[in-house]
């Protein structure tokens, strides 16, 4: 039911502030993305990536998986992206860095990727008050539940009562 007069205030879809991460939760970033052929044809050429293995559906046929593989830069993209709107969206200072980046199954032309994402330690910042440091641990999941890909990213984030 609606207010009599219309809605009173406005609510503005955003990540969370550094007070709010939780670091018991894992965050089930939904929905889940199919990548298609075009998806992986498009991502590899727009980034001057001209393997085989993402182009050539001869050439691929006669490798070990037998076709062509989804750009693993695609699926570290999707993966990260998945997670904003629900962590980082208007909450975000900047990406601090990458690490322990791994792609332990291929995706397929297909296949959905499904993200999620472990606050695995915060801390504020030491030089930049009213920020702090989140560490994610994310993870991509296909379809059937296999793991295909995993990042450690470092973020810094708003804190709620310095955010601008």
């Amino acid at each position: 039911m609606s207010a009599p007069d219309g809605p009173t205030h406005d609510v503005v879809q955003r990540g969370l502030y550094y007070e709010e991460l939780d670091l018991d939760a894992r965050y089930l970033h939904r929905p889940g993305r199919t990548l298609t052929e075009a998806d992986n044809v498009l991502f590899s050429t727009l980034t001057m990536n001209q393997q085989a293995l993402h182009l050539d559906a001869a050439w691929a046929a006669g490798q070990p998986f037998g076709e062509r593989l989804v750009n693993s830069m695609m699926t570290l993209a999707v993966l990260v992206g998945a997670s904003v709107a629900q962590l980082t969206q208007g909450t975000i200072v900047a990406n601090l860095g990458f690490t322990e980046v791994r792609f332990p199954h291929p995706l397929f032309h297909g296949d959905t990727l499904y993200a999620e994402t472990v606050v695995a330690a915060k801390r504020l910042s030491g030089s930049r008050p009213g920020q702090g440091i989140a560490t994610f641990a994310h993870t991509g999941r296909n379809q059937d539940g296999v793991v295909v890909a995993t990042a450690t990213r470092s973020v810094l984030v708003w804190c709620r009562d310095a955010a601008p």
